[in-house]
Order: structure tokens, then sequence, then C-alpha cells
């Protein structure tokens, strides 16, 4: 099972999180989806989950990215890179960062 080795209480993690819920907000509004027409279209039992990840609360578990993407109307790979920023930023830097 895959574990976050990032402490969900340091400053840095909440920061990215609540940038990443931004983000997904943007994708959201881009795609033009309520919260409650994205929690259907991603098989959510409730809407509330879109808010608390807007908020940067939680994350979409990595078996669901897929739905996601295609909910929100973006190339899943595209899809993945970005949200990685925000989630996993170590690997993002390690396969995306600077050489």
């Amino acid at each position: 099972m895959y574990g976050n080795p990032q402490r969900r209480s340091a400053p840095e993690v909440q920061d990215l999180r609540r940038e990443g819920g931004r983000w997904l907000k943007e994708m959201r509004e881009a795609a033009g989806l309520s919260q409650r027409q994205l929690a259907a279209k991603v098989g959510a039992d409730y809407y509330t989950f879109i808010s608390q990840l807007e908020t940067g609360r939680g994350r979409i578990p990595p078996d669901r990215y897929r739905d996601w993407a295609v909910a929100l109307g973006t190339p899943e790979r595209a899809f993945v890179r970005e949200l990685m920023r925000f989630y996993d930023p170590i690997t993002y830097e390690i396969l995306f960062g600077e050489e």
C-alpha cells in the first residue's frame, strides 16, 4: 500500500496541497462543472469530497487519476504530471526538474 512519506503537518506540504486544490478548482471551473457534477463523473459518493480537495484537505486516490482526467477533459499524462507537483514534489523534481 502506498504511504505518503511527507508529514501532513509540515507547512510546505499544506501549502502545496492548497495550491493543488486551487489548481483542481480552476480545472473544474474551466470544464464548466459544479462540484456535484464532478463528483458524479469521478464516482465520488459525496460532492463534499471535491470541496475538501479544492481546499487542500485530502488527495485524489491514484487509482482514480484516469477518471479525473477524463472528467476534466485533460490528457491523463498531463493531469498526473501536474498533480504530482502538489502531491509528490520530490518525485516530480527527480523526474521533471532541471538537470
